[in-house]
């Protein structure tokens, strides 16, 4: 079966951490060769790279790099330190760095710790797989999806997780058309979602997320399908900010509601979605446009780059490890045991 899968966002090269620009994306194809964990540490707080899953696969290269150069175990800590702190909202970035800093505290050296980050990349990309089989089951032929914001190989180690979903159920026949968000500010959908697709012959059609409401009201889109940067104890997820709105839209038309993401996203410390720590942007990310201001000169925006969409909204949460249908705190937990 076709796999529709041609996108890659990270390359290790053994000395340097190659990543796909997603800020020149869909106009420029360019490779920024990151050799140090402060030069991965930039690139994921300026957006280089963005996705839960691949900032963690990164923060994990970037640990790589921290060893192979720094003179001691202290100065390595200090660079995964510098590391978790560029994004503080996607849960897998620390999941990956705790993971490296217990080998490092065995006693793990470059070429261990090395090992560790192509173990978590390779791992991530088989969740996928798996994610994409579990959620496709899911689909009935016949509708369209609505999706949000990224979640493709350019958002992962490869292959996607709701993107996965897409791709195998696009495989399978089970359906024939996808519809994007453009996601504003940084309009992952427009830029980074249709380009992805559009790469693997898998057919787009865009709108802004205004126009949600509209299309979900013509009964064309059985389900919508998101990703995940944390999800609590009780099934609470945050992900792109307008996806809670979406899952409001989708319950009151009657279309399912589906999050797809690996288990290392849980974070089962926090009891429920209002502890999530929410990151807030620059105001310029909307108040300007491709470089250009189009609002009145100091007027004030909020810019958070996430919200959480709570338990009860969401019809499914699909993991490698199997599905959730409507997500409980013993849902999750008989889940993750």
């Amino acid at each position: 079966m076709q796999q529709f899968d041609s996108v890659r966002a990270l390359r290790w090269t053994g000395q340097a951490l190659e990543l796909l620009d997603q800020r020149r994306l869909p106009h420029e194809r360019v490779y920024l060769a990151c050799a140090s964990a402060q030069e991965v540490a930039v690139a994921i707080r300026d957006m280089v790279v963005r996705g839960a899953p691949a900032i963690g696969v990164a923060a994990a290269y970037g640990v790589v790099l921290a060893a192979q150069q720094m003179p001691d175990v202290e100065s390595v800590r200090l660079e995964i330190q510098k590391l978790a702190e560029s994004r503080p909202t996607a849960v897998n970035l620390f999941w990956a760095l705790q993971r490296m800093g217990k080998v490092l505290d065995a006693g793990g050296d470059a070429v261990r710790l090395e090992r560790e980050a192509l173990a978590i990349e390779a791992e991530d990309i088989a969740a996928n797989r798996r994610m994409g089989e579990l959620g496709a089951a899911l689909i009935e032929p016949g509708l369209a999806v609505l999706t949000h914001c990224n979640t493709g190989s350019l958002a992962t180690a490869g292959f996607g997780t709701a993107l996965g979903v897409i791709r195998s159920a696009y495989a399978q026949q089970r359906i024939t058309q996808v519809f994007a968000d453009e996601t504003r500010p940084w309009l992952q959908g427009a830029r980074l979602t249709a380009w992805e697709l559009q790469q693997d012959g898998i057919p787009v059609t865009l709108q802004c997320e205004g126009a949600a409401a509209s299309l979900l009201r013509t009964g064309q889109v059985g389900w919508v399908i998101v990703g995940a940067d944390r999800i609590t104890a009780n099934g609470d997820t945050a992900n792109k900010i307008g996806t809670y709105g979406l899952a409001i839209l989708a319950r009151h038309h009657g279309v399912k509601f589906m999050v797809v993401a690996p288990t290392t996203t849980f974070d089962l410390s926090l009891a429920h979605g209002g502890l999530i720590p929410i990151e807030t942007r620059p105001m310029e990310e909307v108040t300007s446009l491709g470089g250009r201001v189009i609002a009145p000169e100091g007027v004030a925006a909020w810019n958070p780059s996430f919200d959480v969409t709570p338990a009860d909204l969401i019809d499914a949460i699909v993991t490698e490890r199997g599905v959730i249908v409507k997500p409980t705190t013993e849902a999750v937990r008989m889940l993750l045991a």
